[in-house]
């Protein structure tokens, strides 16, 4: 979604963080999320970003 003042994209992450990630211990194990994040645009950059990433399923595949 996109038009003038905001933008709006679910991105998809594949990765292999090494150490923590949000507060995670990883370990460079592989995980895979989504973020959904909100762009809010001034003048044609951005001026703001909201995003929301759903921590217990990276939690769901490193934590087993």
């Amino acid at each position: 979604m996109a038009d003038e003042t905001d933008v709006a994209a679910r991105i998809r992450f594949d990765c292999t963080p090494i150490g923590e990630f949000l507060g995670i211990p990883v370990g460079g194990r592989r995980i895979v999320f989504h973020e959904h994040a909100f762009y809010t645009l001034r003048k044609g950059k951005i001026a703001a970003v909201f995003s929301v990433i759903d921590k217990a399923a990276i939690e769901a595949q490193v934590l087993l």
